[in-house]
């Protein structure tokens, strides 16, 4: 597709182009936008693939607004209209904005606005991007900014959008149990502030859910026509490379736990996954990841995995085995592979249908390749593959030495599919890296970003049509960055565009036990609703494996054929090792790496994996005093039945009668207070398991469920008994 593109030449794209500006102004409803100061740097700032979640002016410029377009290309600049953000010198009432989303009747739209900038220079800056609501979208109408009721203060909170029931979903870096000596979270990978995940506000009243945990980061939540909770996690379960250096560079060191009163120890050991580096001898190879993928909740926030359990068989074209085993193989994927997905929008004609954004961590602010993935909750994960909507070659980026491939058509950002079915995205012409041509005084940013429609192009790719405005909105601001005044006079990023129109309220998702486990119910004469009860009340989930040795046939990176001494196998044919498999081992991600050294730390913490230690959820298991700290025996079956602490992210892997690690999780997990979550097996299979395949996932009853169960029965019983209760249940 690359040829076809190359062979039509540039001369026909911008015939094109030409084509196409007749139609600009052909839209089905209006579209609410944003514009921003166009900040060069492209690290931890308010364009970047993460860590775009903070206010200080050194990383979100000031004057940019929230604006509507309506079809026929009239503008209204609607903060401004309220009484928000000015031109000239930034200060006070300085603004910038951020993620709109609309109502789900179309009547408002709710947003993040920052507020406020250094009066003087070498103030620094403590704004914070805070929600925000607008009304008066209709023209002719007046715009009236209010701010949401109940959310957290002096937090960053972006990235909203409504649930089916009108609460409210949104991102943030407010630690996971609010406290403030663990602020801010630092992600896995730079050690640099993070959003913590999802959460829930019902303004009215105040309650303030936490729906997902994240630990390097959640991003740009959206609920899908069928009622499910999509957004774009960072997925980076790894050792801290920060901690590589034999004499650390870094300073890294391990607090005894999260308590306020926690001590600055010397170790800084890690437990959990295997090394980054491998250890010469060992067998093991060294592990990384880092990849942006789609993932899914539901709207009470159980049942967390990647969209339709699609993974990197499904999206990456490379990665290692674990295990310097022959029979395990380095995975290498055909056709279609990507690196990341981000900025996901459903298309609202096609429901299923969601488009995105393939684009490097750097030096692009989030921009690259246009991409679609075909992912109803019908669709097997084997059966989703990413379309490239544009050339592959716009997911990179070179330099004044190294000019643009002839088929390079721009980097693209904030792809909307519209109701008529067509597209608009924001696109830049700029194919290097991200930087500043001018001085940090008077900066030339080198990407310009402006709304445009899509078009088709050469080879059936799109391609960048029309400006959706005539004319680019510009600016003249000024404002302490806080050590310099920055001067800018200029076009601003025109950004996160939405359809404004009233849609159908999706059913409102949430957790359902599977038959199998409705079964285990029903023969140990428990009753679901009290055993749940029980579960909130002492802040645990439980997981279920119905058989741990069984996983997807496409994963030959980990150990595959799998045993459970003198119970169930599932060992493929063509022979190779056998593991024996005899416990699961649990860890929970605990805020307790820092850097910068025990007499100086730096701020923030970063989340280790540490052996299950929660002490209601140790309490609450069965004793296993043959396998590792935190574990429960495996049983015959193949299949684990565990309580786990609910919101809180959470690994784990089978380990041999020995407790050495066999097959580990790869990706962090959390639950909800009361969610019973069934998986058939590690890694679960899509279609067909490692060694049949006719052989689908597990449908079994887990025996060790029902052993768990009878235990909580007997011991409700018991306390029935031992209060004086006359009725033995």
């Amino acid at each position: 597709m690359h040829q076809r593109v190359l062979s039509c030449g540039l001369a026909a794209v911008v015939a094109l182009l030409a084509a196409s500006s007749a139609e600009a102004q052909q839209l089905p409803y209006p579209i609410l936008f944003v514009t921003q100061f166009p900040i060069s740097d492209d690290f931890a700032t308010i364009g970047s693939v993460f860590a775009n979640h903070r206010g200080g002016t050194n990383l979100v410029g000031r004057g940019g607004d929230l604006y509507i377009r309506y079809p026929n290309g009239d503008l209204r600049n609607l903060t401004q209209e309220a009484g928000f953000g000015n031109a000239g010198p930034q200060r006070a009432a300085a603004i910038a904005v951020r993620d709109p989303a609309v109502s789900w009747d179309g009547s408002k739209a709710i947003f993040s606005m920052v507020i406020g900038a250094p009066l003087q220079q070498y103030q620094w800056d403590t704004s914070y991007w805070q929600l925000y609501e607008v009304t008066g979208l209709g023209a002719g109408q007046t715009a009236v900014v209010t701010k949401v009721a109940n959310q957290p203060a002096n937090r960053n909170n972006i990235n909203p959008a409504y649930l089916s029931d009108n609460s409210i979903v949104f991102a943030s870096d407010r630690t996971r149990n609010g406290a403030a000596h663990l602020y801010p979270q630092l992600d896995e990978y730079e050690s640099t502030p993070t959003p913590t995940g999802l959460w829930r506000l019902q303004p009215s009243s105040g309650k303030l859910d936490l729906l997902q945990v994240s630990v390097s980061g959640a991003f740009n939540p959206i609920v899908d026509s069928f009622g499910r909770l999509l957004f774009t996690r960072w997925d980076h379960l790894q050792r801290d490379q920060q901690n590589d250096s034999a004499n650390n560079a870094n300073g890294a060191f391990n607090w005894s736990s999260e308590a306020a009163n926690a001590v600055a120890m010397a170790d800084r050991s890690e437990v959990f996954p295997e090394p980054r580096i491998e250890v010469p001898g060992s067998g093991v190879y060294g592990y990384t990841i880092n990849h942006f993928f789609p993932w899914m909740i539901n709207q009470d926030g159980s049942e967390e995995e990647t969209l339709n359990h699609v993974g990197r068989h499904e999206l990456h074209s490379y990665f290692n085995r674990s295990f310097n085993d022959p029979a395990m193989a380095e995975f290498s994927g055909g056709g279609n592979r990507i690196l990341n997905f981000l900025q996901i929008r459903e298309d609202p004609t096609v429901p299923g249908r969601y488009y995105g954004i393939d684009a490097p961590e750097f030096y692009t602010h989030a921009s690259g390749q246009l991409l679609r993935i075909d992912a109803p909750p019908s669709t097997n994960a084997a059966n989703v593959a990413a379309t490239w909507l544009n050339p592959r070659v716009n997911v990179n980026f070179g330099t004044d030495a190294l000019p643009p491939p002839a088929d390079f058509t721009g980097h693209f950002r904030n792809p909307l599919p519209l109701s008529d079915g067509s597209l608009i995205a924001a696109h830049t012409t700029q194919w290097r890296g991200a930087g500043n041509d001018g001085t940090r005084a008077n900066p030339q940013p080198r990407y310009q970003f402006r709304l445009k429609q899509l078009v088709a192009g050469p080879g059936g790719y799109y391609v960048a049509g029309a400006n959706l405005n005539a004319n680019p909105i510009t600016k003249s601001v000024s404002y302490w960055d806080p050590d310099v005044e920055v001067s800018y006079n200029g076009p601003m990023w025109e950004l996160s565009p939405v359809e404004v129109r009233a849609r159908s309220v999706p059913p409102s998702t949430a957790f359902q036990l599977q038959p199998p486990e409705q079964a285990a119910f029903t023969a140990e004469n428990v009753d679901i609703a009290a055993f749940r009860q029980y579960l909130r009340s002492n802040g645990l989930a439980l997981i279920v494996v119905r058989n741990a040795t069984t996983r997807d046939r496409a994963d030959k990176q980990q150990p595959f054929n799998l045993r459970v001494p003198g119970g169930t196998q599932t060992v493929a044919s063509g022979g190779g090792q056998v593991y024996d498999i005899a416990h699961m081992q649990f860890f929970q991600g605990d805020q307790i790496r820092s850097l910068g050294g025990v007499a100086t730390p730096d701020s923030g913490r970063r989340v280790l994996a540490q052996t299950l230690h929660d002490q209601p959820t140790l309490l609450a298991n069965a004793p296993n005093p043959a396998g590792p700290a935190g574990s429960s025996a495996i049983a015959a079956d193949g299949s684990v039945a565990m309580y786990v602490p609910a919101q809180r992210a959470l690994a784990w892997h089978s380990t041999s009668p020995g407790g050495t690690p066999v097959v580990r999780e790869r990706y962090w997990i959390s639950f909800q207070p009361g969610e019973i979550r069934a998986c058939d097996g590690c890694h679960g299979v899509n279609q067909q398991n490692q060694a049949t395949p006719s052989a689908p996932a597990s449908t079994a009853t887990a025996t060790a469920l029902r052993q768990l169960l009878a235990r909580w029965r007997d011991k409700q019983v018991d306390l029935i008994f031992r209060n004086g209760g006359e009725e033995r249940r």
